[in-house]
């Protein structure tokens, strides 16, 4: 079985193009999967031996131990690729991964901030201050068009269009989206790029949001910066810069977009991923219902 891994994680590096990261996350899985059948006085079983039975019970030992849902089906996940690749390969017959079903997940609602707790966060930057102007366009960015904070750092001077109101995002698996600006956005970042163009600009290939240095913002950046602000207006310090795209759907969803919409303004690949959004309030849908609904009020006689 360790000869097996070692060729799997060889073909993630070299055909895959698969990122250090992954390729961890991948051994992780698989030497505990290992280990489930050496921790007594057992060893490494032959791949072409193991059932879906035997798996199941690694999997009953995962949820004994506490492991999240999540982390299940994450592991499921990479046994299956796993015993794909062996079956390819000749190492394997079949997949015994492949009958195993995934744990029902538990969906967490997203915490996301009002529009009230919006408007009073993006009012705290100094508006005359450098750092206030770059710090507000940073925040009006995020919230208006709805980017991941790794799409907001990536942006360049070139991808901005300021009189069309739209941003060029490149996203997860390098997909490309154009995104909306909002006239607060467009605003802001008009200031911004008033002193940014006075101060180490170097043209349309440079980055739109930069450091005291003139380099690119870092991700890990724009979270301390948001952490700031929380402090300054006393707002709950779980909001993280995702919280901002999380707010973004919500509203847009509580105000009546429908979602297939608002799965492209994300650059969701999955229309199931975007539906976690969907938890509009209970006053929202009796409004809509009202209103909709031929039967829902009796019409007063005059």
């Amino acid at each position: 079985m360790q000869e097996a891994v070692q060729r799997f994680l060889r073909y993630l590096e070299v055909e895959r193009n698969c990122s250090a990261y992954t390729i961890k996350s991948y051994r992780e899985d698989l030497l505990s999967l290992e280990e489930y059948f050496t921790s007594g006085e057992g060893s490494a079983p032959l791949i072409c031996s193991l059932t879906p039975v035997e798996l199941r019970g690694y999997v009953a030992a995962l949820h004994e131990a506490g492991y999240a849902k999540s982390s299940v089906a994450r592991r499921l996940a990479s046994l299956r690729s796993f015993f794909r690749f062996a079956q390819r390969e000749g190492l394997a017959s079949g997949n015994p991964a492949k009958p195993l079903r995934n744990p029902r997940r538990e969906r967490k609602l997203p915490h996301f901030l009002s529009t009230d707790e919006l408007g009073k966060l993006l009012a705290a930057p100094p508006a005359h201050e450098p750092q206030g102007l770059r710090d507000r366009a940073i925040l009006e960015t995020m919230y208006s068009a709805g980017l991941r904070v790794s799409e907001l750092v990536g942006v360049n001077r070139e991808d901005l269009d300021l009189e069309g109101g739209l941003v060029r995002v490149r996203g997860k698996g390098k997909r490309e989206r154009l995104a909306p600006l909002g006239s607060f956005a467009v605003r802001a970042l008009q200031r911004w790029l008033k002193h940014r163009s006075t101060h180490n600009d170097r043209g349309r290939t440079a980055p739109v949001f930069v450091n005291k240095f003139g380099t690119r913002l870092t991700t890990r950046s724009v979270a301390r910066m948001l952490e700031k602000y929380l402090k300054l207006t006393g707002l709950d310090l779980r909001t993280s810069p995702h919280t901002l795209r999380h707010s973004f759907a919500t509203h847009l969803l509580d105000r009546g977009a429908d979602i297939r919409s608002v799965q492209e303004l994300l650059g969701h690949k999955s229309l199931v991923t975007t539906q976690i959004y969907t938890h509009i309030s209970t006053s929202s849908l009796r409004s809509v219902y009202e209103q909709a609904h031929p039967r829902a009020k009796i019409k007063k006689s005059s």
